[in-house]
């Protein structure tokens, strides 16, 4: 895909899920890509980068990691996260003239994976897990992949509200998840509890460190204020985060950790992934499936397995995120094990989730 179809199709996208600061953008620097301009220039050598290298938001987001940094002139006074008010017609010419002045300093994150680790889409996990059926509500020990700065191995710190109020975790907690579940009401589990918070990622971010929030803040759309709201939470958390509670995020891929992965007596292993398999080519993909299914054959009633995602479904088109299914695998030892069960849609950024 040529840089220009990347702009343009990330702008799309970015129209549909609620940021028009992106969508005015990337479509601004997909016209100066086709003309050949300083986005073309800064773009040069990424040619032939695939769809799923997310470049556009890898330029984007840098862009926005200078004005966190105050390294962006007078950008800042256009993007709403340093206080800013956007403007659909300077706002991008701002841009284009920092991708011509500074081209070397936004070059520097073009290399470098965009990872949100979006906290909203804890909505889905903490529902699906809600889903279990009594059997398998034991001790929970949590493997995400792709799990970036392992925020949402945190989740049960996190409150989650429906219409009718709060419906899980701490009325006092700094992520509210307010109306975060939608459709039918969920079977509350008061005795949730994590007794393990292990992830990987090829490349994990520490979110106790300044560099790390300065990461996963840039990737963050500057005119969301709720996402950026939630993020600040979370950060909180895992700053205050004890040693037992602090995430074991390793530097792998998925493969990897689940070929080192067993199951454990008096647990329920759930292994979690959102929006990480369209980042894996198919031979990872073929292994993901094939290592959880062998996971599953060995489970029995005391040491059970779960498999939750929320992965996209595309629609019909150049790759348009469609609708994101929450979808739960379960074994135990018994003979119906390791049916998919469809439990409802979540939003791209997990808000709502809508259980059916």
């Amino acid at each position: 895909m040529s840089p220009e179809e990347a702009l343009r199709q990330q702008g799309e996208a970015c129209t549909a899920l609620g940021s028009p600061l992106y969508a005015d953008l990337l479509a601004r620097l997909a016209d100066d890509c086709a003309a050949g301009g300083a986005t073309a220039r800064v773009l040069a050598g990424h040619e032939d980068a695939p769809a799923s290298s997310a470049l556009a938001l890898r330029l984007v987001g840098s862009v926005h990691r200078l004005v966190l940094e105050r390294r962006a002139g007078a950008l800042g006074v256009f993007y709403p996260s340093v206080g800013g008010t956007w403007d659909p017609v300077a706002g991008p010419a701002a841009v284009v003239a920092l991708l011509d002045e500074q081209p070397e300093a936004v070059r520097e994150w073009l290399d470098r994976p965009p990872q949100t680790n979006e906290v909203g889409r804890a909505t889905a996990l903490l529902g699906g897990l809600l889903h279990l059926d009594d059997a398998l509500r034991l001790p929970v020990r949590l493997v995400e992949l792709g799990c970036s700065a392992g925020l949402n191995l945190l989740a049960d710190r996190f409150a989650v509200g429906d219409a009718t109020g709060l419906v899980h975790g701490d009325p006092a907690s700094g992520v509210r998840l307010e109306g975060g579940w939608a459709g039918r009401t969920v079977r509350p589990w008061p005795e949730l509890r994590f007794v393990e918070r292990l992830g990987c990622d090829p490349r994990p971010i520490d979110p106790r460190s300044t560099a790390g929030r300065l990461a996963l803040t840039a990737y963050v759309w500057p005119d969301q204020e709720e996402r950026r709201e939630r993020l600040r939470g979370a950060l909180a958390i895992a700053a205050a985060a004890t040693p037992e509670e602090v995430p074991d995020v390793r530097r792998q891929p998925a493969g990897e950790l689940l070929d080192d992965l067993e199951l454990r007596e008096g647990a329920t292993t759930v292994v979690w992934h959102s929006v990480v398999r369209q980042y894996l080519d198919a031979g990872d993909q073929h292994h993901l499936d094939d290592r959880v299914a062998a996971l599953g054959a060995r489970a029995t009633p005391g040491s059970p397995l779960a498999h939750l995602t929320m992965e996209p479904r595309l629609e019909r088109g150049a790759g348009t995120p469609g609708t994101f299914p929450v979808t739960l695998r379960t074994w135990s030892g018994r003979a119906y094990d390791g049916r998919p069960r469809v439990l409802g849609h979540a939003a791209p950024h997990g808000l709502p989730t809508t259980w059916e």
